[in-house]
C-alpha cells in the first residue's frame, strides 16, 4: 500500500510599519497541514486484485433411509448392520473431488440378529469394544472412475489398529437438492488382529462392508463432477 503525502511550502511575511522591523515571533510562523491521506485499494500499482472465493457447497447425510452393514463369507451366515453411526461429506469447494467423507459408528452397536453372533464381535477377538468403541473412516483423496463413480483412499480404523484401504463410491443424484451414495469396501480382518473365529463356524478373512447415505444439498452451489 503506498500512500502519498503532498506538503506545501509555507510563506512567512513581516508587516511594514514605521516602528523599526522586528523579527517573526514563533506564533507568527504558519506551518501548512498534510493533505488527507489517500486511501488504500489494498493492490499495488500493476498488481491483479484477489479473485473473490468461491462459496463452497454444504452438504448433510441423514440418516432416515441411509445404512451401514457388512457380510463375511462363512459356514453359516455372518452379515449384520450397525445402528448408531454418523457420517459427513465436508465440500471445500465445489470439485466433487475435494471432498472428505467421515464415518464413525459405534462398534457397540452391531447387530447380526443373532446373539450369539453380537456378543462374539463384541468381544476382545473382534471389535473389542470395551477398549475400542468407535469404527472409522476418513477419505484422504478422492478420483472419478466414470461418470458416477469414485475412487476413495482412506485411514480406515477399527479395534485401535489403523491401515490405509480403499473404497468405491457410486453418486446418484435424484433431482435439485439431493442424492444418494452407495459405497463399498473389503478388508482383511486379520491385518487387524481379529485373528479369532466362532464356535463351530469357518469364517472367511475378507470382509464386505457396504452403505448406503443419503445426502441433502443444504446451501452453496452445485457440485461440479470433473472429467
Amino acid at each position: 500500500m503506498i500512500g502519498v503525502l503532498l506538503c506545501a511550502a509555507g510563506l512567512c511575511v513581516a508587516a511594514l510599519s514605521a516602528a523599526p522591523a522586528q523579527q517573526p515571533s514563533p506564533s507568527s510562523v504558519q506551518t501548512p497541514a498534510p493533505a488527507a491521506q489517500q486511501p488504500s485499494s489494498g493492490t499495488a500499482p500493476g498488481q491483479e486484485p484477489s479473485p473473490t472465493p468461491v462459496s463452497a457447497p454444504v452438504y448433510v447425510i441423514t440418516p432416515a433411509g441411509s445404512s451401514i452393514t457388512f457380510h463375511v463369507k462363512a459356514s453359516v451366515t455372518v452379515a449384520g448392520k450397525f445402528d448408531k453411526w454418523h457420517a459427513t461429506l465436508t465440500m471445500p469447494s465445489p470439485d466433487a473431488t475435494t471432498g472428505v467423507l467421515d464415518i464413525r459408528v459405534e462398534a457397540d452397536s452391531v447387530d447380526t440378529g443373532s446373539g450369539m453372533k453380537n456378543g462374539k464381535l463384541k468381544s476382545k477377538g473382534f471389535f473389542d469394544v470395551k477398549q475400542n468403541p468407535w469404527i472409522t473412516f476418513r477419505s484422504t483423496k478422492v478420483m472419478r472412475s466414470g461418470p458416477n463413480t469414485f475412487e476413495v483412499d482412506g485411514d480406515f480404523t477399527i479395534r485401535g489398529v489403523s491401515n490405509p484401504e480403499k473404497m468405491t463410491l457410486t453418486v446418484y443424484r435424484n433431482g435439485p437438492g439431493s442424492g444418494e451414495i452407495n459405497g463399498a469396501m473389503v478388508f482383511d480382518r486379520k491385518d487387524y488382529g481379529m485373528n479369532g473365529g466362532i464356535p463351530f463356524i469357518r469364517i472367511a478373512d475378507h470382509v464386505d462392508v457396504n452403505f448406503h447415505l443419503r445426502v441433502k444439498h443444504v446451501s452453496g452451489p452445485p457440485l461440479v463432477f470433473k472429467r
